[in-house]
């Protein structure tokens, strides 16, 4: 039997993560599963204590389960590291929950714990990830990386006051919209080579450049609809050429999946991808910042993650 290691991030949602643990735990203890809980206290914890567990866990049957959102799970997959023993879970409790959306597990939390628990009668899943090197640094991702102008809405819409507010009145999804707003303002499109299996691709006045293992991302953008976690590549996204006015329209469009039918949307697909710039750029993994440079390297790596539940590119 499986043993469960919870890493909870009591602050997701805007506090949602502790209320959600609360309800898993008492399921847990009223169907006698043996766990471990450990609780983030800053950011980056995360990767610390899923480093732990799977220490714990030494070789047996385990499962390490994030509790928050996407940049809870974006940690505890780099804790664990690549083609980890463990398996991977987790149970939405943030804002975007993008993870949940392309991995099929459901949105309502118990209903998530009901289906991570399911695994005690199956093994647990490969799925693909994808590598970032960024200033010599690698990092794991499991739903997008990309560079420009999205990776800086991710950076100043984490960092934003509003989206406590936001997530309060259970509109956490338009804080990445407000933030696109204020920022199409004053930002400044930047040339952009992208080398993707040796073929090199370039752009003029680009504005990001997106790289994905599944659908969605910002919240539920459909940003590459036909990106699959299982079929060993990456897709590309990239969006250059367009005035501040018609970018909106794109963005729009970007719920439904439809932004591929602009001319100025251009998608491929590959297995190693570098990004190159004239001066540096922000950089983003799973919506989490990673910093500014002028060139990242990223590689997909099929079934680098045991995932303990979902159907990959299935939202349910």
């Amino acid at each position: 039997m499986n043993t469960f290691y919870f890493i909870v991030n009591p602050k997701a949602g805007n506090g949602k993560g502790r209320a959600v643990w609360k309800r898993a735990e008492q399921k847990l203890n009223t169907l006698h599963i043996p766990y471990r809980a450990f609780f983030t206290e800053y950011p980056g914890h995360a990767i610390e204590l899923s480093r732990t567990a799977a220490g714990l866990a030494d070789g047996e049957q385990a499962v390490v389960v994030a509790v928050g959102g996407d940049g809870t799970a974006h940690e505890v997959l780099n804790g664990l590291g690549a083609f980890a023993t463990s398996g991977f879970g987790f149970i939405p409790a943030g804002s975007g929950n993008d993870f949940s959306r392309g991995f099929g597990i459901p949105a309502d939390p118990m209903d998530a714990l009901g289906l991570l628990l399911g695994i005690q009668e199956r093994n647990p899943s490969s799925t693909d990830c994808g590598s970032l090197n960024l200033n010599g640094k690698n990092h794991l991702f499991i739903n997008s990386a990309g560079a420009g102008f999205d990776a800086l809405v991710s950076k100043k819409a984490n960092e934003s006051r509003l989206k406590g507010l936001f997530n309060r009145l259970s509109l956490g999804k338009l804080v990445y919209v407000y933030i696109l707003l204020k920022e199409l303002a004053s930002y400044n499109r930047t040339p952009l080579q992208v080398t993707i299996d040796g073929n090199v691709h370039s752009f003029k006045d680009a504005w990001f450049a997106t790289v994905s293992n599944q659908p969605y991302y910002g919240g539920g953008m459909i940003i590459s609809p036909c990106a699959r976690p299982d079929d060993g590549e990456l897709d590309i996204t990239v969006v250059h050429r367009l005035s501040k006015a018609k970018l909106l329209l794109v963005f729009m469009s970007v719920f439904w999946g439809k932004h591929t039918s602009f001319e100025e949307v251009h998608m491929f697909k590959g297995k190693e991808i570098k990004i190159q710039t004239t001066s540096p750029i922000h950089i983003h993994a799973d919506g989490e910042y990673i910093g500014m440079a002028n060139t990242g390297e990223i590689m997909a790596v099929p079934g680098a993650a045991k995932l303990a539940h979902g159907t990959p590119g299935k939202e349910t």
